[in-house]
């Protein structure tokens, strides 16, 4: 397979990535302890490069620490001392997200601690009124800050990532934000906005094909009016769109698209051999990579430059192993 036309030669650079210091093994916590991944540290670290910081060492409330804790209204929580609410440290975390959120603005995704009333994205416990349970609808002060600040950015939490599901959508999600950025740094043009869209067609059918019916009909403005506005309504919708999973339908459905460019190749007895592996997929028998491998077999043997032009296939590098446990 090659690569799009748009996309730059591949290297050996790793993407950049934001990360909490603690998943990589820095003793940066209240305790003086760390949270460690190993799937971050021994898998991920092989393709991104991680850009480590700890909000609450930032700040400078040292190690070790007296704990803090989100409190008061859900929406608009306050950060304090577990033993001393009077210590609020709100603002300093607020203006230091602010500040990292500018300061990397390069990045192409950004991986936090849960449950931290600092870095988590997801459930974090805001206390209320003595004796009453804690709701789990807060977000982290610094991760809300970053996130506030670029919405269209690719963020997870270390232990969703242990969902296959969730995993294959944040690291899809990272490289083609990726993609995207390097697009805008080079330059947007109509020619180049349609190579994009052409290169990701197959990748956004997975996610869903509204989204794609409504990215094809702003690619069909290029070239009329401002390109710089027309690329900034696609990149939102192109993030939304990958924000939804992939689901196994879904992925079905670009396989089936996949053997329509091979029905006038193949023999009789490959063709059944496809469509058995790709029934045998949706049926939960084999994993997506399964069926995924032949076809990349069959379109090096047949080549299609619609195919070709696709990154479907071809997206991730094989050592992340994504698709061998969807």
């Amino acid at each position: 397979m090659t690569q799009a036309s748009f996309m730059p030669p591949r290297d050996n650079s790793k993407i950049p990535v934001g990360i909490s210091s603690c998943l990589l093994g820095e003793p940066v916590r209240y305790d003086r302890g760390h949270k460690r991944s190993s799937f971050i540290t021994d898998i991920l670290a092989e393709y991104f490069d991680f850009r480590p910081a700890c909000p609450e060492v930032a700040i400078g409330l040292g190690v070790p620490r007296p704990p803090i804790r989100l409190s008061g209204d859900p929406d608009n929580p306050r950060a304090v001392g577990v033993s001393d609410p009077d210590k609020d440290v709100t603002e300093p975390l607020r203006a230091y997200g602010e500040q990292m959120a500018g300061e990397l603005d390069y990045i192409s995704g950004y991986i936090f601690k849960s449950k931290s009333p600092s870095c988590g994205l997801f459930r974090v416990k805001v206390y209320g009124a003595p004796g009453k349970s804690p709701s789990t609808r807060g977000r982290g002060l610094y991760a809300a800050a970053i996130t506030e600040a670029n919405p269209l950015l690719p963020v997870e939490e270390e232990g969703r990532l242990n969902d296959p599901v969730l995993r294959e959508n944040f690291i899809g999600r990272v490289y083609a934000y990726h993609r995207w950025q390097t697009l805008l740094a080079e330059g947007v043009t109509p020619e180049r906005l349609v190579a994009f869209h052409t290169a990701h067609k197959l990748i956004l059918m997975a996610h869903g094909r509204q989204g794609l019916r409504e990215l094809g009909q702003l690619v069909a403005q290029a070239g009329e009016g401002d390109i710089h506005a027309l690329a900034a309504r696609y990149g939102e919708l192109f993030m939304q769109t990958l924000g939804h999973k992939a689901t196994r339908r879904r992925h079905t459905d670009v396989l089936f698209h996949l053997l329509g460019y091979l029905k006038r190749t193949l023999a009789s007895d490959e063709k059944a051999e496809a469509v058995e592996l790709i029934h045998d997929y949706r049926e939960g028998r084999v994993p997506l990579i399964v069926p995924v491998t032949l076809f990349r077999h069959h379109f090096r043997k047949h080549p299609e430059p619609y195919i070709q032009r696709q990154l479907y296939l071809d997206w991730q590098p094989a050592g992340l192993g994504l698709w061998n446990a969807i």
